[in-house]
């Protein structure tokens, strides 16, 4: 139970469901298990940090892998028609404004294409290089989807009242 937590917040980012999560929770325990005997705890001093590290990446890699098997055939959504908006006061993000509650419950409306891309860059600090290898997409795909995202995430913000705080996200 230590880590399941953990895990599950990090599953629920790229995951469209509660079970999805779960079930990406699941796959990547058993990872964990199976090659736990590889994780050399002699070479870290901080052994808890690092094994939250080993943990996260194999938990992203996990829902990533889960992401590309369940959207091979599904479709996604256009957003193209997402009006331009102006924002306010640049000197606030709207970040700032949310609670964590609220900046996850935004996120998880936006595509799982989109969700997926945000997470990895935003969330996750990986570049559009490394998220394209990931996701099995092209470079421009990735920087084109993030930009979607972040235009679709302003949206939900203005239609949600925290408009006096929409700024620069992500």
């Amino acid at each position: 139970m230590l880590y399941y937590s953990y895990a599950m917040g990090i599953c629920l980012r790229y995951a469209r469901t509660r079970d999805e999560a779960m079930e990406a929770v699941n796959d990547g325990f058993m990872k964990v298990f199976r090659d736990v005997a590889r994780f050399d705890t002699t070479k870290y001093d901080q052994l808890s940090s690092t094994f939250r590290g080993w943990l996260k990446r194999i938990m992203i890699h996990t829902a990533i892998d889960q992401y590309r098997a369940t959207e091979k055939h599904r479709h996604q959504q256009s957003l193209d028609d997402t009006p331009a908006l102006q924002y306010a006061d640049d000197h606030y993000t709207a970040l700032d404004a949310l609670s964590y509650e609220e900046i996850i419950r935004l996120v998880s409306q936006l595509t799982p294409g989109y969700r997926a891309v945000f997470n990895l860059y935003v969330i996750d600090g990986y570049t559009h290089e490394e998220i394209a290898a990931q996701l099995g997409i092209s470079v421009g795909a990735s920087k084109s989807n993030l930009s979607k995202a972040r235009a679709h995430l302003k949206t939900l913000l203005f239609k949600t009242r925290h408009h006096a705080y929409v700024g620069s996200i992500g």
